[in-house]
Order: C-alpha cells, then structure tokens, then sequence
C-alpha cells in the first residue's frame, strides 16, 4: 500500500471508527479556546479543563485578560505549569486582541500567529475548532507519533510533518485528522507500549507489532 493509498483508507475509515474524536478543551467561544490552548502548552487538556472554569468566571473578555493584575492571572493558572510564562502570552495576546482586532479574536493565520505566544499549532486549533477554517493540521506529540507510524511522514518537525499531511489528504477534513490522530494516539497508541491488539488500524499500519518503534 502506498502512502497516498493508505492516506485515502484512512480518511474513509476514521470518521466510521472514531465518531467521537473531537477537540478536547473545554471552550464556548474562539478566546476561551485560545486561551485555553496557551495553557496546555506542556499540560493536559484534562488539567487545563479544570483550571478554565474560574479563569473563564473571572475574564470574560479580552479586555479582562489584558487588564487583570498579573499576580492574580498567575494564580489562576499555577496549576498548569510555566505559569509565568503562559500569564504572559495571555496578556500580550489579550492587550494586541483588543488595540488591533476590536477585541475580537482574529480569524487568520497571520493574524493569530503575530500574537505574543501563539504559534501555528495554536493558531490551527482555534482557526480549525472555533471558526471551521480549515488551513492547516495541528500537529502535536500524538500526532507526530502516529503520522510516523502509519507511514504518512518520516519528518520529525511538526512543520514538515503538517507539509506531508496537507498534500495526503483533503482540506476538508484537515481540521478533523488531528483529532482523529489525536484519539487513538491517546487511547491505543501510545508512545512506550502500543495496543497494536486492539488497534482498530492494526491491518494497514505498517509498524503494527514490530519492536522499537
């Protein structure tokens, strides 16, 4: 099977098989999202989940998020690690929110990633999950993995690895194939010990059960 084959099999087969792949950050409007997916910068979406809910409470609006006191923002999201950091790129994001784009979460690529601490991965998350703009594939460690595995990129730099993506498959669905390289790579594919067993791509994966993967 060649890789443009095997591509094409799998965009046939994941919506039937991972009906349920979605993104996993809790969010009900582009700037929870964004903020949202500055925080799990080296964090799980799990803990991310429950620190947003009182930091949504607290900043409604850009405006919130470029005025609240530093020590205060820090506190909210010590939790998810890097928390200086991250305090940071919420606040330089929010101030440039609302001095260029109206308070308005932009809907661009060039846009967003001219933002303090948002680079394209986070830019394709919000373009892809709360505006439906599919311009590129967000690439992360699971998706890294997997597209390696099931032999649609030998790069190891997400970039080049979203370049092999984007000419595999559709734009259609370049929003949807990270969360459907996502899912598995969370429940079945894991970077130490695979379930090859009871992985639903074991037929047409050419690492299924091979060591040293």
């Amino acid at each position: 099977m060649t890789r443009t084959e095997r591509a094409n099999e799998l965009a046939r087969r994941f919506p039937r098989i991972y009906p349920d792949a979605h993104c996993e950050l809790n969010f009900s409007n582009p700037l929870e999202l964004l903020v949202a997916t500055i925080l799990s910068a080296q964090c799980t979406d799990k803990r991310v989940n429950l620190v947003t809910p009182a930091l949504f409470a607290r900043c409604k609006s850009a405006n919130d998020y470029a005025t609240i006191p530093t020590a205060e923002l820090e506190e909210l999201i010590r939790t998810t690690g890097f928390f200086r950091s991250k305090a940071k790129s919420i606040r330089g994001a929010a101030t440039q929110i609302v001095e260029r784009h109206g308070g308005q979460v932009p809907r661009t690529l060039p846009d967003l990633v001219a933002l303090p601490g948002v680079g394209r991965k986070t830019a394709n998350v919000v373009l892809g999950n709360a505006f439906g703009i599919n311009d590129g594939v967000v690439v992360d460690t699971h998706v890294t993995r997997l597209s390696r595995r099931l032999g649609l990129s030998k790069q190891r730099t997400p970039e080049k690895i979203e370049v092999d993506l984007v000419r595999l498959f559709p734009r259609a669905v370049w929003a949807d194939l990270s969360h459907w390289l996502i899912f598995p790579g969370r429940r079945r594919c894991f970077a130490r010990k695979p379930d090859c067993p009871g992985c639903e791509l074991r037929d047409i994966c050419p690492s299924a059960d091979k060591p040293g993967r």
